[in-house]
Order: structure tokens, then sequence, then C-alpha cells
């Protein structure tokens, strides 16, 4: 029986292990702006509205809003790049999660099923040096819909044909739930007290 077994990417492969909002302090202060919370509000407002809306490059709009609130005068191309080099260089992939998912790829088909612009969630997987471990990479933006919708899951049995597919991913009303009403079992990770990720040491006994 062949099984595809598929991980949404931030927080469940790729985690984040500080808040977000320190990557925006450290990509605005690099360019000479100021932070505060409020700064971070804009950013983070921005960049959700275009995101759920899916509308191109919400990275760019939430720093293009960043600009116009503090009237910076900085290059919108270099602070973009700054913010993706930044938040790369701030996310871990736990040993754990790295030595399961090599183990797992020897006899399964894997494959990332997030929520996000493709090729920076690719950007991110060549970055920590497991793109070679996923035969298929499905972003929420190529397929016109973020998960719980079907969109995501139905591409994944359309370039990925097997007999089971299951579902690992941390947030329960999109992976969960989004691959329970697909037909794939969902596997809810979560992570322990200590930060590290339980599941993986036990993630091949439950597959």
């Amino acid at each position: 029986m062949t099984t595809t077994i598929c991980f949404d990417l931030d927080d469940t492969v790729v985690h984040y292990p500080e808040p977000y909002k320190n990557i925006i302090r450290s990509t605005v202060e690099s360019h000479g702006i100021e932070y505060t919370d409020e700064l971070r509000a804009v950013s983070k407002e921005t960049f959700y509205i275009a995101f759920e809306a899916l509308e191109p490059e919400p990275y760019r709009q939430s720093m293009a809003a960043v600009v116009e609130a503090t009237g910076a005068d900085v290059d919108l191309d270099a602070l973009v790049e700054t913010l993706k080099e930044t938040e790369f260089a701030s996310t871990t992939v736990p040993d754990a999660a790295r030595d399961s998912l090599t183990a797992l790829a020897t006899d399964n088909q894997l494959a990332i099923v997030t929520n996000g612009v493709r090729e920076r969630q690719v950007a991110k997987l060549d970055h920590h040096g497991l793109t070679d471990l996923f035969d298929l990479c499905v972003a929420s933006y190529e397929v016109g819909a973020h998960k719980p919708d079907s969109a995501p899951f139905d591409q994944v049995r359309e370039e990925l044909p097997a007999d089971e597919y299951v579902m690992v991913g941390n947030e329960y009303d999109t992976d969960v739930e989004g691959a329970r009403n697909a037909g794939f079992v969902p596997i809810h990770y979560e992570s322990g007290d200590t930060g590290g990720p339980d599941l993986w040491d036990s993630i091949d006994a439950l597959v």
C-alpha cells in the first residue's frame, strides 16, 4: 500500500523560536526605522488582509505600509529582501524532525501542504536543505485557496496518487479539519513543554 504523508511547513517542520515581531523589529531597525508596536500592527494587518485575499506580494505590501506609515526614505526592495533573510535566519528545523523526515522519505511519498506564497515557502525549504526530501510542495497561493479549503489537498491527490493520505499539522482548524474533510488521515502536531517536537520521535509508528 502506498502512502503519501503531508506536512504543514511553518511551526510544524520549520519552527520560529522567537516571536515574529522580533523579525519585524530587526528588519526595520536594520534600515534605520524606529520599531514600535503600532508599526508592527500596521505591518501585520496589511499582510494578513493581503494574504487572506490571495493578493500578490503580501510581504511587499506589509513593508510598503511600514514605509508609508513612517515616511522612511528606504529602498523598498532592500527592505523586503531583509525581511526574508531575517525570517529565514530566525527559523530552525529540530534534529528530530530532520531525522524523521529523512527516514520517512525512503519508503513514502512526502509532501508539503502549506498556506503561503510558493516561491517563499520553497525558498524556506531550500534554506534548510529540506527540498530533496519532498516529492511535492503545494502552496495555497498556487491553487487559489488556503487550507482548510479542499483545493490544496486535491492537488496532492492529483500529483501524488496513493492508497492513503496523511496530513500532519499544528493548526487544528486548517490542518486537521481540512485534512479530515478531504479524506486524509489527520495528525495534530503539538510541541512539548520544552519546545521540542515530541511527535517526531513516534511519527513513524503513527503512520
